[in-house]
């Protein structure tokens, strides 16, 4: 049994997450950012190059769309291009190494790194917004600065409450210092000031009022010290879906412009979802009652049967926990899978249903043909959606039908 790529495939509507992101920015667009000496304002990395100074206010937040993770799997350049198209001014991401890699495909809108780690000096020269949440990182920017003789764009990340990245409350004031001195001196320019909410997506969870009104407290300080920001932000998806008042000059968009969310019941109808995993039958065979399936024989056919083999398994992202449910959409229905999912397949169970080599079975997508979305295989697995489309495995090619520049 041969499989090509054509057997494994996850396709990307990029025109789907240009017109989420235009959604998007028009429901924050909306919104007035909370009064502070800040201003929103787009920058290119051109601009900053010429030494233009940004020329207007943007009314509301503008909108930052999280590519980190290869794009929440769909594709970091088709995913950033397309979130551009549709409004974004900023693009996020995780390791510095990805804000590199989109410098070097020709993308100059800001960019930041979220996590602090790891050497600043290629970000710093890129003129990447970098992230700082200790006096320890705002030295190591500085010294990226004084080693690339570029003066770095930097961050300073609050920690509000979610206890990962970021100052404490009680370290803020130093870094706040650390910061200004530095900036003091020449190397650095603090562009931003940032924190994270721990629990948006739980509606009117306690915690949300807490930290909005430690980060309130938090740029209080900052730019009663002397910091201007260029932006300030803490709204999430959730958050920005949810709470208007988080929405400061910039919110940080991830899962929605993919159509995705982590709030009850998945993302509003209005944002679509942009992957679908398709895979196609490569195998059919009739078997008696009582064959055991797949390994361990956790499941043993309790009739005369056709199964049908999809070249799909856990490391191209179909959880093992997956093994007896519905979750495979084929011939117009969905189908249960049959015994446990095997590292490169699995079963599915049909029936008396006339099945045949090469009919399709699609995994998740939008939901229009009936097929599961991302939403249901992560209700179904006890997980969340974008465990789904950030874990399909490097073997699965996204597809971008319509687009030749990213594939």
């Amino acid at each position: 049994m041969d499989v090509t790529p054509a057997d494994r495939q996850a396709f990307v509507d990029t025109a789907a997450i240009t017109a989420n992101v235009a959604a998007l920015c028009q429901l924050v667009q909306a919104s007035q950012a909370p009064a502070s000496q800040a201003q929103a304002r787009p920058i290119l990395a051109s601009q900053i190059l010429a030494g233009q100074a940004p020329a207007s206010q943007t009314p509301g937040s503008q909108v930052l769309a999280a590519v980190k993770a290869d794009g929440y799997g769909h594709g970091m350049l088709a995913a950033a291009r397309a979130a551009l198209a549709g409004g974004a001014t900023w693009l996020g991401v995780a390791d510095l190494a990805e804000a590199v890699a989109l410098r070097e495909a020709g993308i100059t809108e800001p960019v930041l790194g979220l996590m602090a780690f790891g050497d600043p000096a290629e970000a710093v020269r890129r003129h990447i917004d970098v992230t700082a949440g200790s006096v320890a990182f705002v030295a190591a920017v500085e010294a990226a600065a004084e080693e690339t003789g570029v003066q770095a764009r930097l961050q300073l990340k609050a920690d509000t409450g979610l206890s990962r990245g970021g100052a404490t409350p009680a370290d803020w004031p130093g870094v706040v210092e650390a910061a200004l001195a530095a900036q003091a001196r020449g190397t650095v320019t603090i562009t931003g000031l940032w924190s994270h909410f721990a629990c948006a997506d739980i509606p009117a969870h306690p915690s949300i009022a807490a930290q909005l009104a430690v980060f309130a407290d938090a740029v209080a300080h900052a730019e009663k010290a002397g910091v201007t920001p260029e932006v300030r932000h803490i709204a999430n998806t959730a958050a920005a879906l949810t709470v208007p008042e988080s929405r400061y000059d910039l919110v940080r968009l991830g899962g929605a412009i993919y159509g995705l969310s982590t709030l009850p019941g998945g993302a509003p109808s209005w944002l679509r979802p942009a992957m679908s995993l398709r895979s196609r039958l490569v195998m059919v065979k009739r078997v008696p009652a009582g064959t055991g399936v797949s390994y361990g024989h956790r499941w043993v056919t309790d009739r005369e049967t056709t199964l049908g083999l999809v070249p799909l398994g856990y490391a191209d992202g179909v959880p093992r926990a997956a093994a007896g449910r519905p979750l495979a959409f084929a011939r117009g229905q969905r189908w249960p899978i049959a015994g446990t999912v095997c590292m490169d397949q699995f079963v599915i169970d049909f029936g008396d249903e006339p099945a045949a080599v090469g009919d399709e079975v699609v995994l998740f997508g939008p939901g229009d043909d009936g097929e599961p979305t991302a939403q249901e295989w992560g209700e179904a697995l006890g997980t969340i959606s974008y465990d789904m489309a950030t874990g399909l495995g490097a073997r699965v090619p996204r597809i971008y039908p319509g687009r030749q520049d990213d594939q």
